[in-house]
């Protein structure tokens, strides 16, 4: 394993790469409050076959955090993104991309402009989504669903996203997660039936950076489409997302296959061996279906 902190236009971004020179690429991106950590019990199930990537978000674990707030928006999280790719394979060559959480909902940004940005054409061989929608496909199931007077589907995620408003509050959250972090912390893991030790030291950092992806980046209602294969995780017992929220990501993404499976948020850390078995199973799919259309 090589671990590298690369620059990112305002922040440097801690990569860490390990498994074979020469297997499929796989960039995983994780979410809030955490880590690259979280990765830590999927990466070793992958790399006796693929080349896998993880890094620490910008204002998250090893990397440095922006001066502003503006510093957190979606193109720059895809900025982010493009530069960890040039540092694994600089010959422009295309990699596979999975995200959990806010991890999934920067890499659908990236998806979604897959066709219209140069840095990116090309270059997204599929992309696995855990438990984040996009913004836009949220914004549409909010417009949609109110629109349809689906008030019952909607009311139901609105109160799952309560903290997204407490969120908006200013100063509060940081003071909160330096003075309670550790508390904070036992509640999360308690409640998702996680590991006490899932985060580390830098919780409280990461959790008061963290915020400002909630304050820097609004709902979008764009309808684009992406021609990207998205395999889409859903787990039923999420506790902060409706899975009813996808129910219309095809319109979004057409080559879309969806997986519901009976887990919490974090999925990544409670079923590692489920998670690496379907990502090991669609990346192989799809760099197969690739290899066919070239000899045909």
């Amino acid at each position: 394993m090589t671990t590298q902190s690369i620059p990112s236009s305002d922040v440097h971004l801690q990569v860490r790469v390990e498994g074979p020179d020469d297997g499929p690429v796989i960039i995983l991106v994780h979410g809030f409050p955490d880590n690259q950590r979280v990765w830590d019990r999927i990466v070793p199930l992958l790399t006796p076959t693929f080349r896998v990537v993880t890094y620490d978000v910008r204002g998250a674990g090893g990397s440095t955090a922006p001066r502003s707030r503006s510093g957190y928006r979606i193109s720059r999280l895809v900025g982010d993104l493009v530069a960890v790719m040039e540092h694994v394979q600089p010959d422009g060559g295309a990699v596979h991309l999975v995200g959990h959480d806010w991890g999934s909902v920067q890499l659908w940004a990236a998806v979604m402009r897959e066709s219209s940005d140069a840095r990116l054409t090309g270059r997204i061989l599929s992309y696995t989504s855990i438990s984040g929608p996009g913004l836009d496909l949220f914004g549409h199931f909010l417009r949609d669903g109110i629109a349809h007077r689906r008030f019952a589907a909607v009311g139901r995620q609105v109160a799952h996203s309560w903290y997204v408003l407490a969120f908006q509050t200013p100063l509060v959250p940081e003071l909160l997660a330096r003075r309670f972090g550790g508390r904070i912390r036992a509640l999360l893991a308690r409640g998702q039936k996680l590991d006490e030790n899932h985060w580390d030291d830098s919780f409280d950092d990461d959790f008061g950076h963290g915020v400002n992806l909630y304050r820097a980046n609004g709902l979008s209602f764009s309808r684009g489409v992406t021609s990207v294969p998205v395999q889409l995780v859903v787990p039923t017992k999420d506790a902060f997302l409706s899975p009813a929220i996808y129910a219309d990501v095809a319109d979004f993404a057409p080559d879309v296959r969806r997986v519901d499976v009976v887990a919490g948020h974090w999925i990544v850390q409670t079923q590692p061996a489920l998670v690496a078995d379907m990502i090991r199973a669609y990346v192989t799919e799809i760099d197969a279906r690739r290899e066919s259309r070239r000899e045909a």
